[in-house]
């Protein structure tokens, strides 16, 4: 048996409110078993203020069994530098024609659980894009070259305070690894969400 490879024409689907004349675009990766439409909801006091977009992870599937409610993610452990390879190249492609078409306006980047890994790659590959990189509740990802990531005041990490996946030595683990590259790290009284005043504290006043 040979594995063999066939290059075709894709679509990828992503979600935003009217970004014309906003002088800040949020582009927001959403976490695992996410859907963009869904995660778009946790931005809506946003919308009037900031320019938004939502794109969407490639792969979906069903959250449980054959039927029911569907998620997406970015990558599975199959075939994942390919993966990786296509959403780095599907999201800068993304963001610089929104940049061409407002190039009066700053980009900010976030990802969230499983998109903090997809926006980190994504950053490593164009620092240039964004103004700031927001990673929210996600381990950094070891195949990121951390020498990219010390750029002070564009970088931040944000953390709820009883986050179930960031306990103990682990969570005291994390937030060291972050503050070490030059993150500033943001806790809030939550869990494994998207808070909306930590968010806003870090668009107004950072």
């Amino acid at each position: 048996m040979t594995e063999e490879q066939l290059d075709f024409t894709l679509k990828r689907r992503f979600y935003q409110n009217e970004i014309a004349d906003k002088k800040l675009i949020l582009i927001a990766l959403h976490g695992y078993g996410q859907l963009g439409r869904y995660f778009y909801r946790k931005f809506l006091s946003f919308e009037n203020d900031f320019g938004l977009i939502i794109p969407e992870g490639p792969h979906r599937f069903y959250l449980e069994g054959s039927s029911g409610r569907v998620g997406a993610s970015w990558m599975t452990k199959e075939w994942r530098e390919q993966d990786i390879e296509e959403n780095t190249r599907y999201l800068r492609q993304l963001i610089e024609k929104v940049s061409e078409e407002n190039p009066g306006a700053s980009f900010y980047l976030l990802g969230f659980s499983q998109g903090g890994a997809t926006a980190a790659r994504l950053y490593q590959a164009a620092p240039a894009l964004f103004s700031k990189l927001i990673l929210w509740a996600s381990v950094f990802p070891p195949d990121v070259e951390k020498s990219h990531f010390h750029e002070g005041s564009k970088l931040h990490f944000v953390l709820g305070k009883v986050d179930p996946y960031f306990v103990g030595e682990s969570r005291e683990y994390t937030i060291n690894d972050y503050r070490q590259q030059s993150f500033t790290v943001h806790e809030f009284e939550g869990t494994h969400d998207i808070d909306a005043s930590a968010l806003k504290e870090i668009l107004n006043n950072f």
